[in-house]
């Protein structure tokens, strides 16, 4: 009995939640002047992604098809899955989204499939969603689409033209991850289209000499996803390899995606979920070496089996180790030095910089700017302050470590 299309979205948005890569940052406006349009990335809605400016951004998030050829052991939608499966057609989806969009429910599309057929195919019926959406109705909100893995080139550059954000997901942190629970993916063939991506991304923000004017390709850039937990990699090698994405494909983001069990599993994958504080402290330590300076053997080099501490923060698990680089005077302190002291923030650093041309900073002055002082107290001289009894304390660390009510939420 065909399943209703209330019954088909229910089955494969929930099939996409398993996906953690789509938020909407960095997209450009495509309202013009000239033309009006559908859909605006510059609204607000009913939430469901942050760009880093604070907007809610609110996308319709499904899959194609939970449907797939692969048999990736970690994956709910595997071909020997024994999960309900659905399919839309192209034209339920342009219909689902303009709908959606309609109604106020969302500003954009997150679109990712299962492999039907053949990469080709899967990824021509995706690319055929959202050229109808731009060219046929004229819809400007955001479009995410995943890439398949293994796809033509010329399929995935058609893509980029269309939508605002292309991604790839690397879906484990090691190769031999890959090998071992998805050998249908090959992990060098998931890189190699990576950085055929980044070269098109590249390319089309470069302006030409015939015109000034820069072509349009994906302009959100790519991104992609890792799973944590599956395979017993240490957060080190987790990050290293974050790291190393960052650098060789200029990826915007790369998220983590906490292991989920599912049912029918292989035995060699884990029976419970990895702490979500896991993938919290992460994406801290993500952060860490994107915009404060750290090294990632820096992040994790006081950390026993390269794993990172879940009771503390990144930041302030290397200060407890590094107590020699503390305290940090805040009037004279250079900016990379005071991106290290536990609480500080990129805005609150800048803004530092910028009060003390014009006075001494005292504690009282910090708390104004919004920082902790308890947190930062322990770590800096201010005018009229240094931290002697503070830091002369052995069990600095329980001062920040969670209370054991507080323990069941890591």
């Amino acid at each position: 009995m065909k399943k209703s299309l209330n019954e088909r979205l229910a089955i494969l948005s929930d099939a996409a939640k398993y996906d953690a890569s789509c938020a909407s940052s960095g997209t450009a406006s495509r309202n013009s002047s000239k033309s009006g349009g559908l859909g605006s990335t510059e609204g607000s809605g009913i939430c469901h992604a942050y760009a880093p400016d604070g907007r809610c951004i609110s996308l319709l998030k499904i899959l194609l098809t939970n449907f797939c050829i692969y048999d990736c052991a970690y994956c709910i939608n595997r071909s020997s899955s024994n999960v309900e499966r659905a399919r839309f057609t192209v034209e339920e989806v342009i219909w689902l989204t303009l709908e959606f969009y309609r109604r106020n429910y969302i500003e954009g599309l997150f679109l990712s499939s299962g492999i039907i057929r053949s990469s080709d195919h899967t990824m021509e019926e995706m690319v055929r969603i959202a050229r109808e959406l731009r060219t046929t109705h004229n819809f400007r909100g955001y479009i995410h689409l995943k890439s398949i893995p293994e796809a033509s080139a010329r399929l995935v550059e058609e893509a980029g033209l269309y939508a605002d954000r292309l991604s790839l997901n690397i879906e484990l942190p090691t190769d031999q991850g890959i090998n071992r629970f998805a050998p249908e993916k090959k992990p060098a063939g998931i890189r190699r289209s990576m950085g055929e991506l980044r070269l098109k991304i590249e390319e089309a923000s470069e302006p030409t000499l015939q015109s000034k004017k820069r072509k349009r390709f994906a302009p959100a850039g790519q991104s992609t996803q890792m799973i944590v937990g599956a395979d017993g990699t240490s957060d080190a090698t987790i990050l290293g390899t974050s790291a190393r994405l960052y650098g060789s494909y200029g990826l915007r983001r790369v998220y983590y995606s906490a292991f989920s069990p599912i049912p029918d599993s292989s035995k060699n994958l884990p029976l419970i979920k990895p702490p979500l504080m896991r993938e919290h402290r992460l994406y801290q330590a993500d952060w860490l070496y994107r915009f404060y300076g750290f090294g990632v053997d820096e992040i994790t080099s006081t950390q026993q089996n390269g794993m990172l501490d879940l009771n503390l923060d990144p930041k302030l698990a290397w200060a407890l180790g590094n107590r020699q680089a503390f305290p940090v005077d805040i009037n004279r302190a250079e900016r990379e030095t005071l991106l290290r002291v536990p609480g500080l923030g990129t805005k609150t650093v800048k803004a530092i910089l910028s009060a003390r041309r014009f006075h001494m900073l005292h504690l009282e002055d910090l708390a104004r700017l919004g920082v902790s002082v308890k947190k930062v107290q322990a770590f800096i001289v201010a005018d009229g302050w240094t931290p002697r009894k503070l830091a002369d304390r052995q069990d600095l660390r329980s001062m920040f470590e969670p209370k054991p009510e507080q323990l069941s939420l890591l």
